[in-house]
């Protein structure tokens, strides 16, 4: 890994999608500009000009790009879908690298929490969630405490401990119902943006993590409604 690293970044895992350019070395990571896309746009027809107009604001070219960076899950079946077709069409057309991220870990990203015990959620329809938590450290490193698991509301508004830190765009509808003592993130933060998927996506990259073309596809952690109904 040499030099400076320019990164497209697309989120489609919610009800708005948004993408991102970002410029990012060994020591800094910069986000050029990030377009949000409406909820009646996150669509493949959407998705593309968006990026045009992205790149084209950032000075920037699809030959340009190094990295192609995108939340692969859990969330939207449909929007993860556009979201790692699109960003694999990307990569491959300019021969960019490509690097798909927990959706779930963006958030925590997102919150820039430290020394604290930090859980992310997602809505998984049906009274559920998703959910994943994390130890952070007082210089704001993560460690996961618990991997992405599907719970119930209710089942998870009951683990919560006095302290613990919470984001998330179901905090909308259950932030009446926490226990004493909890902290929520700003709700600016709750939705998960692009601009977070290029970051964390660079962090692993650092790493020497990335994932091979053909083979990255969606992590949707649960079987489809017509799945269930209908099962192999």
């Amino acid at each position: 890994m040499e030099g400076t690293k320019a990164i497209l970044s697309i989120e489609s895992s919610g009800r708005h999608g948004s993408v991102a350019a970002l410029l990012a070395n060994a020591d800094t990571v910069r986000c050029l500009n990030q377009i949000v896309l409406k909820s009646d746009e996150r669509t493949a027809q959407a998705l593309a000009p968006a990026i045009r107009t992205l790149l084209s604001k950032s000075d920037l070219t699809p030959e340009n790009m190094n990295l192609v960076a995108v939340a692969i899950g859990p969330g939207s079946f449909t929007g993860l879908r556009i979201g790692v077709t699109t960003a694999k069409a990307f990569a491959y057309a300019v021969g960019a690298e490509i690097l798909g991220v927990n959706t779930l870990e963006v958030l925590a990203v997102q919150a820039s929490a430290k020394d604290t015990s930090l859980w992310t959620i997602l809505d998984a329809q049906r009274q559920e969630l998703f959910a994943m938590k994390f130890a952070v450290g007082k210089n704001g490193e993560r460690h996961i405490d618990r991997e992405t698991s599907i719970i119930a509301r209710q089942a998870w508004l009951a683990e919560l401990k006095p302290a613990d830190q919470v984001i998330g765009p179901p905090l909308q509808r259950l932030s009446e119902q926490l226990p004493p003592h909890i902290r929520m993130i700003s709700p600016t933060l709750w939705p998960p943006m692009a601009e977070a998927v290029g970051r964390l996506a660079w962090e692993k990259y650092c790493t020497g993590q990335r994932d091979d073309l053909w083979q990255l596809v969606p992590q949707y952690y649960r079987a489809s409604a017509a799945e269930e109904k209908n099962p192999a």
